[in-house]
């Protein structure tokens, strides 16, 4: 079964540079990749505008979206590499949403900023409103000019307080794209985790045993971002997954003016996968 990437672009170097790691990322794989691009525009911007204008402004996206494809499709070297392209007039978070339950994609890859690349925030607006209401399959992001790296390792958070059903599918899928490690990283002490915490460990080390992992544990007194930031630089970790439960960790990570305050600046792929 081919897989089917989901790539939102606002036409900004950034979005191409996702769009680039994606066909890497999936360089031996048979994929279909869908190129969206979302031109909605206030109704009150459109009663001021002439039918005219509205139908170029949507000649002119069509138009963009067939030059990034030729553009694109120029970096792929699979010939089961197959790409297309949408134009949609709704919101980026509805279009998102219609295309994954229409074409059954799984995984979306975007970067972390837009056109703005405000330099103070970690993610662009449009990259936040998507991880906080995207809720059907993980989100990949990546930082702003980073250069594709095989990820030979991944790094797995976790407080081991819950038992994983589904969620984990999407980080062995990720990891068997490149027989990569996944490094399971608590941020705890080894003996100080309770009976359940212990009963999820065994769990999860039964559901990753064909996955090389390895399980690393780092004192609580170090703070929570800065103790995966440092995890991922030290360990030379390729890409980082976390999964997105209510009141998570991811939560606070995603709230632009908090960002500084907790020390998260990942420089690294960043994979998002929602509770199911």
């Amino acid at each position: 079964m081919p897989k089917h990437i989901l790539l939102p672009t606002d036409f900004s170097e950034n979005a191409f540079s996702a769009a680039l790691y994606a066909i890497k990322l999936y360089e031996k794989e048979q994929c279909t990749f869908h190129l969206l691009h979302s031109s909605r525009m206030k109704v009150s911007l459109m009663s001021s505008m002439s039918n005219k204008l509205i139908r170029v402004l949507a000649d002119k996206a069509r138009k963009d979206l067939a030059d990034l494809k030729a553009k694109i499709e120029k970096h792929s070297t699979n010939s089961n590499h197959s790409f297309e392209v949408i134009l949609s007039t709704n919101d980026l978070n509805s279009s998102i949403e219609a295309i994954i339950d229409k074409v059954k994609i799984d995984l979306l890859i975007m970067g972390t900023k837009g056109e703005t690349k405000a330099t103070e925030l970690l993610f662009g607006s449009n990259t936040v409103n998507v991880i906080k209401q995207v809720t059907q399959c993980p989100i990949l992001v990546i930082p702003n000019a980073y250069n594709f790296v095989i990820p030979e390792q991944i790094a797995f958070p976790t407080d081991y307080n819950r038992a994983y059903d589904n969620e984990l599918e999407a980080l062995k899928q990720l990891a068997e794209l490149n027989h990569s490690i996944i490094r399971v990283l608590h941020i705890n002490d080894e003996d100080t985790i309770s009976e359940v915490q212990k009963k999820n460990l065994t769990l999860l080390k039964m559901e990753l045993e064909n996955y090389n992992p390895t399980f690393h544990w780092i004192s609580k007194d170090d703070k929570k971002a800065k103790a995966i930031q440092n995890f991922t630089e030290d360990l030379d970790i390729n890409i980082l997954v976390m999964i997105n439960y209510k009141h998570s960790f991811i939560e606070n990570i995603i709230k632009e003016p908090v960002i500084k305050s907790i020390g998260f600046q990942p420089k690294i792929p960043f994979m998002v996968i929602p509770q199911r």
